[in-house]
């Protein structure tokens, strides 16, 4: 039994560097943004994507549910959408003299929310309560949604004008807050090659099965992690509470409020992850280091005194990184 489920786990491993290849294919560069991706694809969490507009972040997840062979849909968020166009509403049928559901776009395995700070706070929270409850109701029915559900949202970060941003609470449902960066010198230049001679293939081929997925998760849940790195893990978070307990008074005066338990939680399964997509079944130290920004800098709030002194909450956290030693 041990050997068929090692084996299986070789093929996996072997599949999700396929997924990255094929998703190269189409996307130069952009190699963080698709291991964030999958980290959230294999331990259930949903992503928010930040960054400037041309990054590719709308063709990298749309080309990576081809390759998962998962249906997509893409919504693109607008001031004047209601919470009827997302989740779906009744229509009356006239030649059944009856209402009937409509489903929306809502109903598919990974969801491209695009610029979600663009719609009112009730299209937010519509889309917000189905990532919770992995539901929806419309009029007095309610739906399971299809398994595996992700929601990947973008939101633009030059433009306020016109925005609803999403409150703190909203943002915490999020597992990861990425950045996603310019690509390099290099990387630009094979771009512009690309498209200038026309040779942007976006043909890619399914790699990984529904079937695929689950088993994936139930092998990144079985990575073991030791309880002095648990420890360390609770150890990060109080840190952005109780940041003067941790020696942190340069830090201290700028953080309005610590990071949730969402946190700890978020950083433990998204370690789980990095450690099995690094071909180990066990977590490292380095494996929390590596997540950790990602996990926790949506959900550190800072106080205006960091808007005022150009404090960023990599910042913060690069220091507590730093301070918090690991558990013995």
């Amino acid at each position: 039994m041990e050997a068929v489920e090692t084996g299986r786990q070789v093929e996996h491993k072997e599949k999700i560097r396929q997924v990255i290849s094929e998703v190269g294919k189409v996307v130069v560069g952009q190699e963080y943004m698709v291991n964030r991706l999958l980290i959230g694809l294999f331990t259930n969490g949903h992503i928010l994507l930040e960054g400037v507009p041309g990054l590719a972040k709308t063709l990298t997840v749309s080309t990576l549910a081809r390759v998962l062979h998962l249906d997509f849909s893409r919504i693109q968020f607008t001031p004047d959408l209601l919470p009827a166009d997302l989740v779906g509403t009744m229509i009356y049928n006239q030649k059944e003299g009856k209402f009937e559901v409509k489903k929306g776009p809502i109903f598919a395995n990974i969801i491209l929310a695009d610029e979600i700070n663009r719609s009112p706070a009730k299209v937010q929270s519509a889309l917000l309560e189905a990532m919770q409850e992995k539901q929806v109701t419309i009029g007095e029915t309610t739906f399971k949604l299809d398994k595996p559900f992700l929601v990947l949202a973008t939101q633009n970060p030059v433009e306020n004008e016109g925005t609803y941003p999403l409150p703190e609470a909203q943002i915490d449902r999020f597992m990861m807050k990425v950045f996603v960066d310019y690509p390099s010198k290099e990387q630009e230049l094979e771009v512009m090659r690309r498209i200038a001679n026309m040779k942007f293939d976006f043909a890619v081929n399914p790699v990984l099965t529904k079937e695929d997925i689950f088993s994936i998760r139930e092998e990144v849940n079985k990575v073991k992690i030791s309880e002095s790195l648990e420890r360390y893990i609770i150890e990060l978070v109080w840190a952005t509470r109780k940041p003067l307990e941790y020696k942190l008074s340069e830090q201290a005066p700028y953080i309005q409020f610590g990071a949730s338990p969402r946190a700890s939680i978020n950083l433990n399964l998204a370690a789980k992850a990095a450690a099995y997509m690094e071909g180990r079944d066990y977590v490292l130290p380095e494996d929390i280091k590596e997540v950790a920004l990602d996990v926790m800098n949506h959900r550190i709030i800072l106080n205006y005194e960091a808007e005022a002194d150009n404090v960023k909450t990599a910042d913060i956290i690069k220091a507590i990184l730093g301070k918090v030693p690991i558990m013995k």
